[in-house]
């Protein structure tokens, strides 16, 4: 064994950096323009598009992240950039929200939700394996209860 041997804190999250987060936009894009395209009455160029305005949306999100000195989560920063992108007295918020309105935004829930199906960290699987049978039968019960309690709600509504 070495004497200079390095030990990776399970609990330290490696950060990404902005190129690799702009190339896992431009494949959840691809993927989200397929989607689109199936799921919608959308072309492809118009959904190509409305996706292009979006990846620009995250990209000055995640770079205002880097840059601005006081630290907000990457989430704020996107979502503050749509805000403002689409405020009526912002010059070309007619533009954009015309592009953006061809894509569906269910459509890009899809992969979404995939990639957080798969992202699972080491921790969270230890947890699971901890756990053991226990945690299944209460993830039965919250994922009946929450489906029982939308359809009552929806019934109730609708």
């Amino acid at each position: 064994m070495s004497d200079t041997q390095s030990f990776e804190d399970p609990t330290v999250e490696e950060k990404l950096s902005l190129d690799v987060h702009a190339a896992a936009l431009i494949v959840v894009s691809v993927v989200a323009l397929v989607g689109n395209t199936v799921a919608t009455d959308s072309t492809v160029p118009e959904g190509l598009v409305g996706l292009i305005v979006l990846w620009l949306i995250c990209m000055v999100g995640l770079l205002l992240t880097e840059l601005v000195p006081f630290k907000l989560p990457s989430v704020a920063w996107i979502s503050l950039v749509g805000i403002v992108m689409t405020l009526p007295w912002t010059p070309g918020s007619a533009w954009v929200l015309e592009k953006v309105g061809h894509v569906n935004f269910l459509t890009l829930a899809t992969p979404c939700l995939a990639y957080a199906g798969i992202a699972i960290a080491k921790r969270e699987i230890e947890i699971a394996k901890t756990s053991g049978w226990k945690i299944a039968v209460v993830a039965v019960l919250v994922m009946t209860g929450t489906y029982v309690g939308s359809a009552i709600v929806a019934q109730m509504f609708l």
